[in-house]
């Protein structure tokens, strides 16, 4: 079983002068404690789950090439990048700049969109649902043409793309993993079978449920479930116990990866205990 730090709250002690020395030392930190991965989130503004939209919140790319350099083993990604805020062919770009410049460390992490309120406060496309959807599997065919090197044009209902020139081509191999997140039974899980390397779901009570679905998905287009990596989004706690405990339930249901905030990150002593103890219990499971 692996880790992922994701970071999803910057409203830290001292504030914005010192966000990037903090960001650097929580990364550094993570890094050398053993995360698998450190993410974060795709917004503009701060999101209710975490309080008002007036928080302190980065954007997601610059926040990734910095990260890349405060780390050297961890890989980097969004959870997830909202399909409309970018277009397909710059998100693509990004994404392949990140993973040279960290070294093969990126992992394209994408979904169709929600947040209504933070793009129409800063004038960003968000059509409907279900055009929203439409465009999420474009980009996920534009992404993974891109990263294999494919110069086809693509003429697609949303997206028109003249020639696919990406130079240069990501280090990762075969290719930059693609991971969608979400869990919506009828389109996301599909996606996911048809396109994606891996997903992330809630660890609700309806996760086995939803990784059937996944199964099912997979069956019908001919996928192996068996390679799609699946992670979940949790919530670190001191409790070495329980967190041992909580992985060893999903990983009989075959998730790989936990993944998920650490309390008061700026203090980075806390992962000692990551290093010491749940990073060296979790490595047979």
């Amino acid at each position: 079983m692996k880790i992922g730090l994701h970071i999803s709250n910057f409203t830290w002690p001292q504030g914005a002068p010192q966000l990037g020395p903090t960001l650097g030392a929580i990364a550094t930190a993570a890094d050398e404690a053993g995360f698998d991965r450190i993410s974060v989130m795709d917004h503009v503004w701060q999101i209710g789950v975490n309080g008002p939209p007036e928080l302190d919140m980065l954007e997601a790319y610059t926040a990734l090439g910095f990260l890349a350099a405060h780390t050297r083993r961890a890989r980097l990604l969004t959870l997830v990048t909202g399909v409309t805020y970018r277009d397909p062919g710059l998100l693509a770009k990004a994404v392949t700049t990140l993973d040279v410049l960290s070294g093969g460390r990126a992992i394209l992490g994408i979904g169709a969109a929600w947040n209504a309120e933070e793009s129409a406060g800063l004038g960003l496309l968000f059509p409907p649902t279900a055009e929203r959807f439409e465009r999420l599997e474009e980009a996920l065919r534009i992404c993974r043409q891109m990263f294999d090197g494919d110069e086809t044009a693509f003429a697609g209902r949303h997206y028109r793309l003249d020639r696919l020139l990406n130079s240069p081509l990501p280090l990762s191999r075969p290719r930059v993993p693609i991971l969608v997140g979400g869990g919506g039974e009828k389109k996301t899980l599909l996606l996911v079978a048809k396109y994606a390397d891996a997903c992330n779901l809630f660890p609700t009570p309806e996760l086995q449920h939803k990784l059937d679905v996944l199964k099912r998905h997979c069956d019908t287009v001919g996928r192996d479930y068996d390679e799609i990596e699946k992670t979940i989004l949790y919530r670190f706690t001191d409790d070495v116990a329980q967190v041992v405990e909580d992985a060893r339930r999903f990983a009989a249901m075959g998730v790989s990866v936990l993944h998920g905030g650490v309390r008061e990150p700026w203090d980075t002593k806390r992962f000692e205990l990551f290093r010491d103890e749940i990073v060296p219990a979790l490595e047979d499971l």
